[in-house]
């Protein structure tokens, strides 16, 4: 365990004094969007992780994350963002990716300082927006392209991204990146990629719902082996069946071969099929996702939120060569005036993880989660993954999570 100095403790007291004041004080209101000074920007995260996995000791993280950042007002449509970020382990009992200890479970939350986000927007033409420089990006449900949010470093890009709503009601979107920040941070040997890489997006409002037709082709010059190109649809919609309740529905569908740098040949498929019922507060859904393998290459998607897909315990961040099939129920409830703050949601999940033909069980997971909106600035979070593995390359484990999230 990490000792506690000055300094950490003085980050963690600035953290929890303001989600723990809430009950004592009327919290002040969300910030305005724009002043003639520009926008502080602040998000901090502490949270607890505890990992318990079959062959390792028990991991304890408890880490705080912490954003500061400045937005320029409206300068005849030029904005400048700059976002530095820090992740310090205030208990350290884990294996970070980087510095081990190999007798711990990995919880990939290294410590580190960098810059973040450094970008230039430009809205100088007609319903487009371009964005130059290190960015956030999410694409969609951010299946293939996302952020990582729920890491304490997240993914960033330096990119030139291209977001046109010129030709209503069609929304293109396209991204070139140049380099690919991802959670292991700089200290990491793989912290960085160096890309060539191509996004397309194409969104169209259609009676059945949004179709997204998308192109990605990934070039990695110093991770060859995750390039690709990839091209797909997704239909994604609602429908009244009633005053009180709604059908949801998305399909899915991709084609993925290798691209640049990837001295491979393969030709794989990715699918996706997810019905379900609303009614009022409540959701469920059925969800089949497949993701094609050949025995030696199998379908990718390195640049997704992959904790959102295939169980939070994590264990499919790299999909088995052998591909994978994901069956998944989901319920959640949404608590509209909870005793104490503003919302809640209650969500939990049960999938059976095979591989893609469906004749191997990687094994079964249960997620559960809660998370209670105090106001606009404050949240708490408490997440639960149990995963049973049934194969040994896929060990039984549980990992648990309580967080605390402040912005301004």
């Amino acid at each position: 365990m990490k000792p506690l100095t000055p300094s950490t403790l003085l980050a963690l007291a600035l953290t929890v004094a303001p989600v723990t004041a809430f009950a004592q004080s009327t919290p002040p209101g969300p910030a305005a969007a724009s002043t003639t000074a520009g926008d502080v920007l602040f998000d901090s995260r502490l949270r607890y992780e505890g990992v318990n996995q079959d062959g390792l000791d028990d991991a304890t993280a408890v880490t705080l994350r912490a954003r500061l950042g400045w937005q320029s007002p409206d300068w005849s449509g030029f904005r400048l963002l700059v976002e530095g970020e820090g992740v310090v382990a205030l208990v350290d009992d884990y294996n970070d990716t980087i510095h081990g200890p190999a007798r711990y479970p990995v919880v990939a939350d290294p410590e580190g300082v960098e810059l973040n986000r450094l970008q230039l927007t430009w809205t100088g033409l007609p319903e487009t927006e371009v964005v130059l420089g290190r960015q956030r990006i999410i694409l969609g449900n951010a299946r293939f392209v996302g952020n990582v949010g729920f890491r304490q470093n997240e993914q960033t890009f330096d990119a030139v991204k291209v977001t046109t709503r010129a030709l209503k009601p069609v929304t293109v979107t396209y991204v070139w990146i140049d380099r690919v920040h991802r959670i292991f941070g700089d200290d990491s040997p793989v912290g960085e990629w160096n890309s060539d890489s191509h996004l397309i997006n194409v969104d169209i409002p259609t009676p059945m719902g949004r179709l997204t037709t998308y192109g990605y082709l990934l070039d990695f010059a110093n991770a060859p082996a995750q390039s690709s190109s990839t091209w797909g649809a997704r239909l994604e919609g609602s429908h009244a069946l009633s005053p009180d309740w709604s059908a949801l529905y998305a399909v899915d569908y991709a084609r993925q071969s290798e691209y640049g740098a990837n001295p491979a040949n393969f030709d794989l498929d990715y699918g996706l099929i997810s019905a379900g019922l609303k009614h009022g507060p409540l959701t469920g859904t059925l969800a089949v996702e497949r993701l094609d393998g050949n025995g030696t290459q199998a379908f990718q998607t390195p640049l997704a939120t992959l904790h959102a897909f295939q169980g939070w315990a994590d264990i499919f961040l790299n999909t088995p060569r052998d591909g994978l099939r994901d069956v998944s129920a989901t319920v959640s409830y949404a608590i509209a005036h909870p005793p104490v703050g503003r919302s809640a949601t209650l969500a939990a999940s049960w999938r059976d993880i095979r591989d893609a033909d469906g004749a191997n069980r990687y094994g079964r997971e249960l997620d559960l989660t809660g998370r209670l909106v105090l106001d606009p600035r404050r949240a708490i979070e408490i997440k639960a993954a149990r995963f049973d593995g049934a194969q040994v390359a896929f060990a039984d484990r549980t990992k648990v999570w309580v967080a605390m999230d402040y912005r301004f």
